[in-house]
């Protein structure tokens, strides 16, 4: 059977790769038989890998909400958009929870020009610039002009004295991060140049993905029982991961959920942060 992907790619449907992606959610084998079952019977050809998307995060959102939520995390990094803005909050968050010291949105003045600056992190007397190549289009790519643009305004950076943590601090190190992936080409340039590279995918068993799940960093718009309304609200309040709601119920009270409702939110962050 043909499916559509979101590159407008015609592809055969791939049932075992499904499989894969519905385990990683932490849905037991039988559950996920189940789930394939039920979407089998409802594909057809010419369906898109969206719809079938859909279909499968509904069947894990009868089952348990923090499967669903698991399974939701790259578009749940998404809507941390549109202008990126809360993505650069997010990447701090990841930082922090490696024990960086974190700065977000602050402008230095290099040997040229002036620089706003996404994050900045420091560890172990290593300052670093960290820039948030976000994307709304999840087919879109950074490519090799990215770490080529960043390259240079590290350059006009990163020989100068600042006061940052300190009062005398030289940015000596450089990352990109970005929610979808990087181009072979824009890989081969980092590594080249030095640069460090944080993405979706990459490097491998070291991304987004594996921290998240490692650390249990997922976004606060990862969870099911939130409107995207209640999420982004939450967010303007600076709560940015799952975790922080779980001893922090009063952020869920200014939002006006009611008390019912924040029980079953908490319980579906509990679940989804205890997960293993």
């Amino acid at each position: 059977m043909k499916i559509v992907k979101h590159s407008g790619n015609i592809v055969e449907y791939n049932p075992i790769k499904l499989r894969e992606s519905l385990l990683k959610s932490g849905a037991s084998q039988l559950m996920v038989s189940s789930i394939l079952k039920t979407i089998e019977k409802e594909i057809y050809e010419g369906i898109s890998t969206k719809q079938i998307y859909k279909l499968a995060f509904n069947q894990l959102k009868k089952i348990a909400g923090f499967h669903a939520a698991r399974y939701n995390l790259k578009e749940a990094i998404r809507l941390l958009g549109p202008a990126g803005f809360f993505f650069e909050k997010y990447i701090a968050r990841i930082f922090a929870s490696e024990n960086y010291q974190t700065i977000t949105n602050f402008i230095l003045q290099g040997k040229c020009v002036t620089h706003e600056i996404d994050v900045l992190i420091k560890k172990n007397h290593t300052i670093a610039m960290v820039e948030c190549k976000f994307h709304m289009g999840k087919d879109t790519n950074s490519d090799v002009k990215v770490p080529m643009y960043i390259l240079s305004r590290f350059n006009d950076l990163k020989e100068n004295h600042y006061v940052i943590f300190t009062t005398k601090d030289v940015v000596s190190n450089c990352w990109i991060v970005t929610n979808n992936r990087f181009t072979t080409d824009a890989i081969a340039f980092a590594k080249c140049s030095k640069l460090n590279l944080l993405s979706w995918n990459y490097p491998d068993n070291c991304n987004l993905k594996t921290k998240n799940d490692q650390n249990h960093l997922y976004p606060i718009t990862c969870l099911t029982t939130l409107s995207l309304a209640e999420k982004n609200k939450l967010l303007v309040l600076e709560v940015i991961l799952v975790k922080e709601v779980i001893n922090n119920s009063e952020c869920l009270n200014k939002i006006g959920l009611s008390p019912n409702r924040i029980k079953n939110v908490l319980k579906e962050a509990s679940e989804l942060c205890e997960y293993i």
